[in-house]
This record gives structure tokens, C-alpha cells and sequence, in this order.
């Protein structure tokens, strides 16, 4: 089911139909580095990924990681979307690309979005983000979008201090 489209990108629900580009998107070189492996190797693992975590929360929050395609080719390119995290006080604006769609506007377009329908839709007035100091590219992008950073964070059972950023909407 689509949630959010722009003029190039549609946003749906992830389905276990979707476990192919998980396996894929999960063990790229920039996830397993500033994301973390999710232990996610073939179909049944990222089937299960999806279950248990965007499709749970979908249900749970009426939001979650949402799949990214191209409008023009349907084509899956990343993740974007919005994560409860029990230790955040406020959803956690979440984005990850397959590395040939880095550096083309798509993150910043579908954040954009997300961020639109958090606001609108939702009726989220704060959000955050989280992220490694050494992901200059995810800060870069934050920032544009007008996050502030407010602090360090560290993900229960973690010992990585992560940077914890926050938007008003």
C-alpha cells in the first residue's frame, strides 16, 4: 500500500514479497557500517525483518520504515520512515539506500516527505534522528532538514555513543 508519493519516489508498506531487496539493502557497505549487521544473509531472514519489525510497527504506530521506489520504473532503491524506539522520547526519522542511489536527492526527498506526513498526517510535533559522528553524510542531510543536534544517546545493550538530533514539526 503507498503512503507518501513526490514527483519521483513512492513510499509503501514493506511486504515479505520485498525480502530479495532487504537481503540486499541490509548487507551493503554502508549499512553494515554506520547501521549495524542485522544478521539479515537470505529470504526467510529478511521475511522475518520485515514481520517483526516495519509491519509490527506499522500496526503498533500506524508507521514504520517504508520501502522507496522510483515512480518511473518501480524499481526499490532504500528504506525511509519512522522508528519507536522505547528510548527516544520521539519517533526516529530512519533512511538507508542502496549505494547507486546515493547522492541523487533521494534521501533527501523522501525524508522531506516523510517529515510532511509526520506533521500532517500523523500529527507528530517532534522528531529525532540518531546517527553516527563519523556519517557525515546522514549529518549533512539532518541538517538540511533542519535537525539540531541535542545530545548523545547510546542504543540499549550498545556501548557506541550515537548523536541524537530533534526537529520540531
Amino acid at each position: 500500500m503507498t503512503i507518501i508519493t513526490t514527483s519521483r519516489l513512492a513510499l509503501s508498506e514493506l511486504s515479505e514479497a520485498d525480502a530479495p531487496f532487504i537481503v540486499e539493502l541490509l548487507n551493503s557497505p554502508g549499512w553494515l557500517r554506520f547501521i549495524g549487521d542485522r544478521e539479515v544473509r537470505n529470504d526467510n531472514d529478511a521475511r522475518a525483518y520485515i514481520v517483526n519489525g516495519p509491519v509490527k510497527s506499522y500496526i503498533a504506530n500506524q508507521f514504520g520504515l517504508w520501502l522507496v521506489s522510483t515512480t518511473d520504473q518501480q524499481q526499490p532503491i532504500g528504506i525511509c520512515g519512522l522508528i519507536k524506539r522505547n528510548h527516544l522520547p520521539h519517533p526516529d526519522l530512519g533512511f538507508a539506500f542502496l549505494p547507486q542511489f546515493i547522492g541523487h536527492g533521494f534521501a533527501r526527498e523522501s525524508a522531506e516527505a516523510v517529515l510532511k506526513h509526520a506533521a500532517n498526517t500523523l500529527k507528530i510535533p517532534v522528531v529525532n534522528a540518531i546517527t553516527t559522528d563519523e556519517n557525515l553524510s546522514s549529518l549533512k542531510l539532518l541538517f538540511k532538514l533542519g535537525f539540531a543536534f541535542i545530545g548523545l544517546v547510546q542504543n540499549p545493550g550498545e556501548d557506541e555513543e550515537l548523536m541524537l538530533l530533534e526537529k520540531q514539526l
